[in-house]
């Protein structure tokens, strides 16, 4: 067994950057030609899936770990590409970057880079640490490393089963009358988290970690999973699509009553409600 080698760890992050850099300025370009910055979530997930195979290729450490990450941040990330690419097709600005780049002021063009492209590509790369100290380790797959995986599945069924939720609830609003139509989405996983795509997100990372985790020196990329839960949740996730949503009639009262990130059953609407 070889030791953990840290020039060929500074080899894969150079080579990380530098996908990063390149896809994100592509981005950039893209997204200043068409007027609109949520290209950008599109380049989320894809940025992790250049990320892993771009370490796998640079890396040195066990061939059989190189390709378990390819394959699970693939799934996931490609996954994640296509519905953000489908949801925003044919569409204007998210309103959460309106919003973001309305309250930083300055000039246009640079705001937007450091607030939205320079932001992600550090927080991609941040993030991606478990990918990268995990090209260049070497050992065998062992119980923390299946209950990572396990993890990840978890929070993959969690992201995905809510997608077909939430893209069956607004086929058969647009089916109803206006005046029928419901006011929110609280069926099946958005009864028990109003955020279950984000909550998905996040296990999908814990679970990632893990899996890096299992062998040194893994475990001191702890922060990774823990920034993405903190954009999840507090950042560019959940709390700003809460501020939006919470000028729509009826959400309120689903906030009283649905757990904001983790699951839980919904509580029970009181008498006098």
């Amino acid at each position: 067994m070889n030791s953990f080698v840290w020039s060929d760890f500074l080899s894969v992050v150079g080579v990380s950057l530098l996908s990063i850099v390149v896809l994100l300025g592509v981005t950039a370009i893209i997204g200043f030609r068409i007027g609109r910055h949520n290209v950008v979530d599109v380049t989320w997930g894809l940025g992790f899936v250049v990320v892993a195979v771009a370490a796998a290729l640079s890396g040195t450490g066990d061939g059989w770990r190189r390709l378990l990450f390819v394959a699970l941040v693939g799934v996931w990330g490609l996954r994640l590409a296509s519905s953000m690419f489908r949801r925003s097709r044919g569409k204007g600005e998210d309103p959460r970057y309106e919003e973001m780049l309305g309250r930083a002021g300055g000039h246009p063009v640079w705001t937007a880079v450091r607030k939205i492209y320079l932001t992600q590509a550090l927080a991609l790369w941040f993030v991606s640490l478990p990918l990268q100290v995990s090209a260049v380790t070497h050992g065998s797959f062992g119980i923390v490393s299946a209950v990572g995986v396990v993890l990840w599945l978890v929070g993959l069924v969690f992201e995905t089963v809510g997608d077909a939720q939430m893209d069956k609830y607004k086929a058969d609003k647009a089916t109803l009358p206006k005046d029928e139509q419901p006011t929110v989405m609280d069926r099946g996983l958005w009864g028990w988290t109003r955020h279950p795509n984000y909550f998905g997100d996040a296990c999908v990372w814990w679970g990632i970690f893990l899996v890096a985790a299992a062998h040194w020196p893994g475990v001191l990329t702890v922060l990774s999973p823990v920034a993405m839960t903190y954009f999840l949740v507090f950042a560019t996730g959940a709390k700003l699509l809460e501020q939006s949503m919470e000028k729509r009639p009826g959400y309120r009262e689903y906030q009283q009553r649905t757990s904001y990130f983790i699951p839980r059953p919904p509580k029970k609407a009181s008498a006098n409600q």
